[in-house]
């Protein structure tokens, strides 16, 4: 079984950089999934889903990914978001361009997006895009909705709007310690602390509206129009995305086939900040749920008409903006 995961992830945002190859048996077996990650705050993906995407390599998916702009090895002010809608632009050219490359080579089966934190709502606005093309999602402690105790006031919402035009970059939004209440074990901590390409210092102004106006965006236009299948996993403990907000996903969502699997005690980091016995855990489940749906003999191969948008799309982005994916 192959496998492509797409990688998303942060608390502020970041993608897995890397593509994991798979040995020649894995790709006679032509099967494919995307998966995404999950990060703490404008964490390089390295540090937190590496072990995710050996896991998921080793179990005879694909892994691609890449760190969003403006974080990790990216380009760009580091931590900064000028606009989101263009960020999720930018995956959805990468990804497929790797499913049209594929295709052509007849490898794609199954197409399975992965994200984690911020990335549950790339994932759910990728899927909004092309509602058809992804045969699932994981979302592991997706940030998709702002709690209602959380949520501010509409006129506050307008001024830090009219501030963006100002001063974008400025670094004044207060916030608690993400690192320290996303990851359980202190060596993970460390880890991400000491890395100089995990962004540490306080959210910038314009990061911090986009992440507002997605989150806002989600909730009220997203939630109740997920049609694809998708398994959510969520710590009981979780300080940084509250888990009622999964449960209120997984209610309010169109899709026939959608699971919701809640770890009493555990926090955000499921996949990277727990113990190992507890990731482990997470792991089981989350691939369990990928070969139950990549085991299924039913292909889904682009269309011709797919396949020929998508090659229209490579040619006019080619033309336009030569250098556009060089992250």
């Amino acid at each position: 079984m192959v496998g492509w995961l797409w990688a998303f992830g942060f608390v502020c945002s970041i993608l897995i950089n890397w593509i994991i190859n798979l040995d020649s048996r894995s790709m006679e077996s032509n099967q494919s999934i995307h998966v995404s990650n999950r990060t703490g705050y404008a964490v390089e993906c390295g540090v937190t889903m590496r072990g995710t995407g050996e896991r998921l390599a080793r179990s005879g998916y694909a892994v691609y990914g890449l760190d969003y702009e403006g974080h990790g090895r990216s380009d760009g002010l580091q931590g900064y978001v000028p606009d989101l809608d263009a960020l999720v632009q930018d995956c959805d050219d990468y990804f497929t361009s790797v499913v049209r490359r594929q295709q052509q080579q007849q490898h794609v089966v199954r197409r399975f997006l992965l994200g984690e934190s911020m990335g549950g709502a790339v994932a759910l606005l990728l899927h909004r895009a092309r509602p058809e093309f992804w045969s699932g999602a994981v979302l592991v402690a997706p940030m998709c909705k702002i709690a209602d105790d959380m949520r501010p006031h509409p006129v506050v919402v307008n001024i830090l709007r009219a501030m963006t035009s100002l001063v974008p970059t400025w670094k004044v939004v207060p916030t608690a310690d993400v690192i320290d209440a996303a990851y359980r074990t202190q060596e993970k901590r460390d880890e991400i602390r000491g890395n100089p390409y995990c962004y540490k210092d306080r959210p910038r102004l314009k990061t911090a509206y986009e992440l507002l106006r997605v989150s806002l965006d989600v909730e009220a236009n997203i939630l109740h129009q997920v049609s694809l299948p998708f398994l959510i996993v969520h710590g009981g403990a979780d300080k940084v995305t509250d888990p009622s907000v999964s449960e209120l996903l997984y209610r309010s969502a169109a899709s026939q086939d959608k699971t919701l699997k809640l770890y009493p005690g555990m926090w955000h980091a499921l996949t990277s900040g727990e113990s190992p016995n507890n990731i482990h855990t997470v792991f089981q489940d989350i691939i369990a749920w990928l070969d139950q749906r990549s085991d299924d003999a039913t292909t889904t191969l682009l269309s011709t008409e797919e396949l020929l948008e998508l090659e229209h799309k490579a040619r006019h982005d080619d033309q336009h903006h030569p250098q556009h994916g060089n992250k």
